[in-house]
């Protein structure tokens, strides 16, 4: 018995998604109205024309997202060798009109089916990192590596739930019987009059979880700048760990490697690099008391200088002990102030919290932590975001800050309260950095894109009049020129207001060193060449080594979500058609295979 697994139906990403569309007003209309018989009609109207089929195939790629993103304009087929254009088509003759874009946003909250594949795409990325494939050596499953938490310090006591033994088998509905959440003798009592104690036994979804026992005794402020230079704590302390481990190779008797390099007169210059490094992948996660909370891979590489971005192993005899060791050096001793505030003038001192667990990787019966478990660890954190605190929206602004921030209110609107407060100052005495030189223009070629050249600024090759790499550059360059008023450059603390919506976090919530393991850049084109393999017949199933045409696009940004109610509809039963058939399928072969 055969059973395919290609779908009859436009397919989703995942499951479990809810598209939804741009609201259709009618001001004549009533909104019960609208929302039932209007509907309808205009499912059915889709439905009855002719070129519906083809719509649901254009769609397709899309069919899942909440809000897809809508380009019109052209597409165009370049010859590479002469620069001739072959064909053109414009979106004006496709269903629509417009291209539908799945808006890849990575939270969950927001589109599920996006997040989703961005979930399923960094638990590849971190996988690979740790037993190869997609392109990274299998060699790595062998190379020493832990998986440390980093937890900020405390900044107030706060309801918590704490479990001394687990009984139960998964984590996520835990039942086992917390400890008391404050228990003490004296019923100590805060300067504002409160009781710090706390007897209750908090259940996990208990929404009082991560408030304070006092919000006047909170330490608000502190938080606020904690998490805006976590990201920087982080780099301090991944250096520190690298240092380390190369003072190890040193006692251990294993020299420095010499790389010698070229200046620009010929001049030859030789430095000396570590024979080991480190690699690090990196997730956070939103405590509920607000706080960042740093999930991280750590895994132990050789350093060839010859082949700088080949993965080999390390010299034998480190272990992962020396990477513990590695760890709890970093975090002990990485500390630093922040620069002067107003609101506090020496000021705040930056550091991780005393809860830093450390264990190592390993698929062995003996083993803390499995790579299967912590990809998927991580892979789950990187589609979350402020939703646990309570708190989710867009970017605040001065319109839109007194709806979410309060100085007396709950505790995300007293953090928040604190960033909008704090982010209002401007303390640097430095002036700004130069611009970068402009480039002369140069005439426009007869033909759309020139000869191959190598650009003399950043050393890329293009074809165009102007590098894009070079333009990026200049445009990103001039817009901070507009933005940021003539004088000392503006405070770093002013990101707390432009992050005041991630309660002063601003870093990203997935990262990872350079030679780590792939990116998600590989990913989604090993996904767009599946599709065009797929979709393009026998004769496209072997890759072509040496591209002869070049397709550019020249789209431009009309809209986001779905036309009406009624596309969305159909797109959401369409992609989850296509997900039963899909899971249908795998069951019958798993059953089978068995």
């Amino acid at each position: 018995m055969t059973v395919s697994t290609l779908s009859v139906v436009p397919e989703a990403p995942v499951s479990g998604t809810a598209p939804c569309a741009e609201p259709d007003t009618h001001p004549s209309i009533p909104a019960w109205w609208r929302r039932s018989t209007d509907l309808r009609l205009q499912a059915v109207a889709r439905a009855a024309r002719s070129d519906y089929e083809a719509w649901l195939s254009h769609v397709k790629t899309a069919a899942a997202c909440t809000r897809p993103v809508r380009l019109a304009g052209s597409m165009a087929t370049v010859e590479v060798a002469t620069g001739r254009v072959l064909s053109e088509r414009h979106t004006a003759d496709l269903p629509d009109g417009v291209i539908y874009k799945p808006c890849g946003n990575r939270r969950e909250s927001v589109c599920p089916a996006c997040s989703e594949r961005y979930k399923r795409d960094a638990y590849q990325i971190v996988r690979a990192g740790l037993v190869g494939g997609k392109g990274v050596t299998e060699d790595v499953a062998v190379h020493p590596a832990v998986f440390p938490t980093f937890t900020a310090p405390s900044f107030g006591e706060v309801h918590a739930r704490r479990v001394k033994r687990h009984s139960c088998l998964r984590r996520l509905d835990c039942d086992c019987r917390p400890e008391p959440c404050h228990a003490r003798r004296d019923f100590a009592v805060c300067p504002h009059g409160v009781k710090l104690v706390c007897f209750a036994r908090h259940a996990t979804d208990d929404r009082c979880l991560g408030s304070p026992l006092c919000l006047d005794c909170y330490d608000y402020d502190a938080q606020a700048v904690w998490n805006l230079h976590a990201a920087e704590l982080w780099r301090r302390t991944s250096i520190t760990a690298n240092r380390y481990i190369r003072r190890i190779a040193h006692q251990r008797g294993i020299p420095d490697r010499p790389v010698v390099t070229y200046d620009k007169t010929g001049k030859a210059r030789t430095r000396w690099v570590s024979p080991v490094r480190l690699e690090f992948g990196k997730a956070a996660e939103m405590q509920r008391r607000a706080a960042i909370h740093l999930h991280c891979v750590v895994r132990l590489d050789g350093n060839d200088p010859d082949r700088p971005d080949t993965i080999v192993a390390p010299p034998t005899g480190f272990t992962a002990h020396d990477l513990v060791a590695a760890v709890d050096h970093a975090v002990a001793a990485v500390a630093f102030t922040t620069t002067p505030h107003p609101a506090n003038p020496t000021g705040w001192p930056i550091s991780w919290g005393d809860q830093i667990l450390t264990k190592v990787i390993t698929d062995g019966a003996d083993g803390e932590v499995t790579h299967q478990q912590v990809a998927a660890y991580l892979a789950k954190y990187a589609t979350k975001s402020t939703e646990v605190t309570g708190h989710t929206s867009n970017r605040l602004t001065e319109e839109t800050i007194e709806l979410y921030a309060d100085p007396d209110g709950t505790h995300p609107q007293r953090l928040i309260a604190a960033c909008w407060r704090l982010g209002s100052f401007r303390t640097n005495p430095e002036p700004p950095a130069p611009l970068g030189r402009k480039r002369r223009a140069e005439p426009a070629p007869a033909e759309p894109f020139g000869t191959l050249r190598s650009d003399p600024d950043c050393g890329g090759c293009t074809r165009y009049r102007m590098c894009p790499t070079c333009a990026a550059e200049q445009v990103a360059a001039a817009d901070t020129a507009r933005r940021t008023p003539a004088g000392p450059p503006a405070s770093p603390y002013l990101k707390l207001r432009r992050w005041a919506h991630m309660l002063g976090f601003g870093g990203h919530f997935l990262t990872k060193s350079r030679r780590y393991s792939i990116t998600f850049a590989l990913l989604r084109d090993e996904r767009i060449t599946f599709r065009r393999t797929q979709t393009g017949g026998p004769e496209r199933a072997e890759p072509v080594t040496e591209p002869t045409t070049l397709v550019v696009n020249f789209l431009t940004f009309v809209g986001a979500g779905w036309q009406t109610p009624a596309d969305a509809m159909l797109a959401n039963t369409s992609a989850a058609l296509a997900r039963e058939h899909a899971e249908a399928a795998r069951q019958t072969l798993t059953t089978l295979a068995a």
